[in-house]
């Protein structure tokens, strides 16, 4: 597919960090619900996980991008009743955390589920020999609105992991899948579900219908804004679409010019942008990443933008691991320059930090500062009253030092 626009990789790196919302520039004083909202509609969506071995990580892009804000908003949009409510939960980019706006887009994907497709084969499995089940749990969240799994288990023994459910468990998570249940809140981490008219707005709802291909080119071009630019399996994953699906509507957004098609230094894919593509001067941000951020989610694209090798080491036996259980990249001025394995010890009022990493070749005085800034920021931001290094590094030795010359004590 011949193609008259290229960028070099940094020109790539810039696109996408402003396009994530790293634009680098000065936070509100006082972060609202409004800004919120505007920057998980630039996302367009935001991971959930239930590791809280710092804070949950669906809470920390938000942070990443504007600073210290307080979760009770994130909450509200999320999990609230009324007006406040303006996110939902669904299967996006695995389970997340998706602006109300984009409820129409999914509808493909849930009745793809009532049918068996795009879903688990064991759950898929459940849905066609498990009906009768399904219609008593579907007529207890008509009765009894918001129920949790637990309520209604008939299980003696706790439910262990995801393939250990009790049956109630598998019926509501295939009814959510299919969109006959969503998520209104939660109790602790525990989701809370009933119907999606009580929940969603009426104007949603009863907004037209799109087709299959509609709503995945929606999604693509969701993905392409909020990229900035990437290829064709970068566009893909970021809602998770199936490699058909996403190959077929790309090509016809490409013959509708609502994408174009380029290439970046270096990459061995072609790429795809919006047709009037900005690529910033500098990107001047720093940020200490969740995991799973959508910046670097998709690990391939991390390390064609970043040069920067990234793997989870949660599951990994301690003795294996190379970086720590909870590690988070550290972006600074275009680059990822750290990554730092964290803990918060809420009990003892400390951000623990137990490993600190710098990236080739280095972090210099300023990248240091910056980093000890974001520390302490990050205490601040969880009600931590001390940082502590654990890390024997030198490399943390040099944040000991940028923390003291700073004035904050440790």
């Amino acid at each position: 597919m011949p193609t008259d626009l290229s960028f070099s990789l940094k020109q790539a790196r810039r696109m996408a960090l402003a396009a994530q919302g790293f634009s680098g520039r000065q936070a509100p004083a006082q972060i609202t619900a409004a800004h919120l909202n505007r920057m998980i509609a630039r996302l367009g969506v935001v991971q959930i996980d239930s590791v809280n071995a710092l804070v949950r990580s669906h809470y920390l892009p938000l942070f990443s991008r504007l600073g210290n804000y307080s979760p009770s908003i994130l909450e509200q949009a999320a999990w609230s009743q009324g007006r406040r409510r303006s996110l939902f939960e669904y299967w996006g980019h695995e389970a997340s955390l998706l602006p109300m706006a984009l409820y129409p887009l999914m509808r493909w994907r849930m009745e793809r589920a009532r049918q068996g497709r795009g879903i688990y084969s064991q759950m898929a499995r459940f849905g066609r020999e498990q009906q009768a089940t399904i219609q008593r749990v579907l007529h207890a969240v008509e009765q009894q609105g918001a129920l949790g799994a637990g309520s209604l288990s008939t299980r003696e023994e706790r439910a262990g992991p995801w393939w250990d459910w009790s049956d109630e468990k598998h019926a509501l998570e295939w009814l959510f899948a299919a969109g006959l249940v969503t998520v209104a809140g939660r109790r602790g981490f525990e989701r809370l579900y009933d119907l999606p008219e009580r929940v969603i707005p009426d104007d949603i709802l009863q907004g037209a219908s799109l087709t299959e291909a509609q709503a995945q080119r929606g999604l693509l071009l969701h993905s392409a804004s909020a990229l900035g630019v990437g290829t064709e399996k970068d566009l893909r994953d970021y809602f998770r679409l199936d490699p058909a699906d996403s190959r077929s509507r790309l090509a016809e957004l490409v013959e509708e010019g609502q994408l174009r098609v380029c290439q970046v230094q270096g990459w061995k894919q072609l790429a795809y942008c919006l047709p009037e593509p900005k690529v910033p001067r500098k990107a001047a941000a720093s940020a200490l990443l969740s995991p799973f951020d959508s910046l670097i989610w998709e690990r391939g694209r991390t390390e064609r933008l970043f040069d920067f090798r990234y793997r989870l080491e949660i599951y990994t036996p301690q003795h294996k691991r190379v970086y720590g259980y909870y590690v988070l990249p550290f972006l600074h001025n275009e680059r990822i320059a750290a990554r730092v394995d964290l803990r918060a010890e809420r009990a003892n009022g400390r951000l623990a930090v137990h490993a600190v990493h710098e990236e080739e070749p280095g972090l210099d005085e300023e990248g240091m500062v910056a980093l000890a800034l974001n520390l302490r920021q990050m205490a601040d931001w969880l009600g931590l009253e001390q940082v502590q290094l654990n890390c024997r590094r030198p490399s943390a030795d040099r944040v000991r030092a940028a923390l003291l010359n700073l004035g904050i004590g440790l």
